[in-house]
């Protein structure tokens, strides 16, 4: 038997479609642009890049003048480590503050959600200062500069991380780890062999997050990664914006260069996100 679908519903449906398409048009408009050249772009902002109007030369240009593709390296190295570490760090202090009982527990709770209400703003000054005299900031390694960066990205992660790993973990039966431990496996056997692959759809959600924000960080970049063979692929993005002008070709390029990755990322473990974002929500 056929549902049918209220007046209400309809008009739900008709408003997100609406708000999808607000979302999709403005990337759809720059990825077109990006393959006309840019008196096309002048003229007819709206025409489908067909026949004559379709063109390389921007991506061309773009590979040619800008070192792109090393931008992109220094990018998944940041962003990927960023990720890694939050997933284990994070997860391992989730699993201590769910079921262990130790004094200032309650303390190290409230500094979590406070974590989470300070901008990194605040802290960049303090933060480069203490790198500064560590040496890793400015250094001639590539390696130590990318470090001024990770180190403290994983720590504006951290707390975002550590509250959604500690909802999920909640829903986990403790019957699982009371067996482990009763054949023997220590805290971190019962961690990492029970309790780490049961929370994968969370982790993923965490890991994904904690990428797509280093990935997107201009501003902790901004500081710490000054010259050239350091650069992320929004320092570059940045700097082609400052030095093309009113070039839209290369600029609209360049845009779809940078967004790529991120869309694949989504489109491929988008359904990691709403799971893992909403299992801690529904269960216990």
């Amino acid at each position: 038997m056929k549902k049918k679908i209220s007046p209400g519903y309809t008009l739900i449906y008709l408003f997100l479609s609406l708000w999808a398409l607000t979302t999709i048009f403005p990337l759809a408009w720059s990825v077109m642009n990006s393959f006309k050249d840019k008196k096309t772009i002048y003229h007819n902002s709206f025409a489908l890049p067909v026949g004559s109007t379709f063109s390389l030369e921007n991506y061309r240009s773009i590979f040619e003048n800008y070192d792109i593709l090393h931008a992109y390296r220094n990018s998944f190295i940041i962003s990927g480590t960023v990720a890694a570490a939050v997933i284990l760090l994070a997860g391992m202090a989730a699993y201590i503050l769910c079921r262990y009982q130790f004094s200032g527990k309650r303390l190290l709770n409230l500094l979590l959600y406070a974590g989470m209400m300070f901008p990194i703003y605040s802290t960049i000054i303090p933060v480069l200062r203490m790198q500064a005299v560590w040496g890793i900031v400015n250094s001639p390694s590539v390696g130590k500069n990318l470090l001024s960066v990770i180190l403290p990205q994983i720590a504006g992660n951290m707390s975002f991380a550590i509250i959604v790993l500690m909802g999920y973990i909640r829903t986990l039966p403790v019957e699982l780890e009371e067996a482990a431990f009763l054949e023997g496996c220590s805290m971190f056997q019962t961690y990492f062999r029970i309790v780490f692959p049961l929370c994968k759809p969370s982790m993923v959600t965490v890991g994904i997050f904690s990428f797509l924000w280093s990935y997107n960080d201009l501003f902790t970049q901004m500081f710490f990664l000054r010259t050239k063979e350091n650069w992320a692929i929004t320092i570059l993005l940045n700097n082609i914006a400052s030095k093309e002008g009113v070039n839209y070709g290369a600029l609209f390029s360049s845009v779809t260069l940078i967004v790529i990755p991120v869309l694949i990322v989504y489109i491929f473990l988008n359904k990691y996100i709403i799971k893992g974002m909403t299992v801690g929500a529904v269960k216990g």
